[in-house]
């Protein structure tokens, strides 16, 4: 399966059109949303995922940024903080199940309805069929999974609501972020230091 990779300038559409702003960078900003946040190590992969959006003119914005813990607290913190991007960049591979995180996919929505760009990464683009008949093992015909309940059949490896709004990009966050932005030379230690904790 083709996976749709993000066209390289489209960001010029949302930077600040008055010519007095000629001469000053703007770093747009991208919530980086996932289940990373969940890591033993999270704290270590927030640097190396903000130095990775930094090396692409990106100012990354995460979940801990606004040092909530309670969670009413967490979930309008969170909520403001994608209001503040023009981008957000889900983490959609599996987590605890066949599904990305449903914090995650929530996120999204609430990106969409606000009309934010979506980007997103998964480790494979095989099927969403394919991955549950391979997983549980069942028969090369199956349509329905080990629990009787239909399996979409559309040849996508996410569920539609997801697949058909965030663009994909099969493989990485630093696949992702190049894909939105490409760099002329290649990633330095930013990228391999994400790989490094994989």
């Amino acid at each position: 399966m083709a996976v749709a990779v993000c066209y390289r300038d489209w960001w010029l559409d949302v930077r600040p059109k008055s010519p007095c702003l000629s001469g000053y960078s703007f770093a747009m900003k991208i919530y980086l949303a996932g289940p990373d946040i969940f890591r033993p190590d999270v704290q270590d992969w927030i640097a190396s995922a903000r130095e990775l959006c930094r090396q692409h003119g990106f100012e990354a914005l995460t979940p801990f940024d606004h040092g909530e813990t309670e969670p009413r607290k967490i979930l309008d913190g969170n909520l403001e903080l994608i209001r503040k991007a023009q981008i957000v960049v889900a983490n959609l591979n599996p987590f605890r199940g066949f599904e990305p995180d449903s914090g995650t996919a929530f996120e999204l929505g609430y990106a969409l309805a606000l009309g934010k760009k979506l980007r997103a990464y998964i480790d494979s683009a095989e099927p969403l069929l394919e991955r549950i008949r391979r997983i549980e093992a069942l028969s090369e015909d199956a349509k329905r999974d080990s629990q009787g309940m239909a399996i979409e059949d559309f040849g996508l490896p996410l569920n539609l609501m997801l697949a058909l709004t965030a663009q994909l990009v099969e493989g990485d966050l630093a696949a992702c972020i190049a894909a939105i932005r490409p760099r002329a030379k290649t990633l330095p230690q930013a990228a391999a230091a994400l790989a490094t904790q994989e």
